[in-house]
């Protein structure tokens, strides 16, 4: 049986102090969760949040990297520095990251592989616009971003990668997909692994959802057959909050 993992996606929020207070206030209200626990924190967090965090059962993550080792990239962070400091997860190819930043299905592939060559863990962000969802496009839409995203990837590399899927439309808007259509967008997801990976491979996926997720909707969600967990914005900003989509279970 998949576990649920729930992340925490804080954007472009909070300072180091901020930081330390936000995890030694959440920690003892998660630590008896069957769950696993991510904050994906900004850069300059990423330091404070390792350390206090420690005798915890939080992870860390990153919000984005490169996908080169080193180089002449300006303000760019590679995996292998991620990794020389411990952090263990890394989103990739989240949809402000391709509406801001011009990523493109073949850079987050590019991403991807390089998380894997330095032991990190990625969480491969898809989803549809609302323009798209309308036009009813999103099955077409967010398969073709998995398969891309996953291209030439081996099997136990496809089954250490976490998919988040994230509708453009839901996320900060405090729309959210009903359960069912979440859950159907997300076994779409999973036959396309299958298709391509095989079905055993497409069954340990670890595939989540996100978009206004929060303490009021995240049971109904996360009880669906395919919905493993949550990939979590504005709601992972509050302690209390976030403690009760991660405990959603209890």
């Amino acid at each position: 049986m998949r576990k649920k993992i729930i992340a925490g996606n804080w954007k472009m929020n909070m300072l180091p102090n901020e930081t330390i207070s936000f995890i030694e206030e959440l920690a003892p209200l998660v630590k008896d969760t069957e769950n696993e626990v991510i904050l994906c924190v900004p850069y300059t967090d990423l330091f404070y949040a390792l350390l206090t965090v420690q005798g915890t059962n939080i992870k860390i993550g990153a919000q984005n990297m490169h996908f080169e080792e080193k180089g002449a990239y300006t303000g760019e962070i590679s995996g292998q520095m991620l990794k020389s400091i411990n952090v263990e997860y890394v989103i990739i190819g989240h949809s402000e990251r391709r509406q801001y930043y011009n990523e493109t299905d073949e850079s987050v592939n590019k991403k991807v592989k390089a998380a894997f060559n330095v032991g990190l863990k990625p969480i491969v962000c898809v989803g549809e616009t609302l323009e798209e969802r309308e036009a009813n496009k999103t099955v077409e839409i967010i398969t073709t971003q998995t398969q891309l995203a996953l291209e030439g990837l081996s099997k136990e590399e496809v089954e250490n990668t976490i998919i988040a899927y994230e509708p453009i439309w839901a996320i900060g808007t405090g729309k959210t997909a009903t359960s069912e259509d979440a859950n159907n967008s997300i076994k779409e997801i999973r036959n396309k692994i299958a298709e391509i990976y095989g079905q055993n491979t497409a069954s340990r996926v670890i595939i989540q959802y996100g978009g206004s997720v929060k303490s009021s909707n995240a049971k109904e969600l996360f009880t669906t057959s395919d919905i493993d967990g949550g990939l979590v914005g504005g709601a992972s900003l509050k302690a209390e909050e976030f403690s009760k989509i991660i405990n959603f279970d209890k």
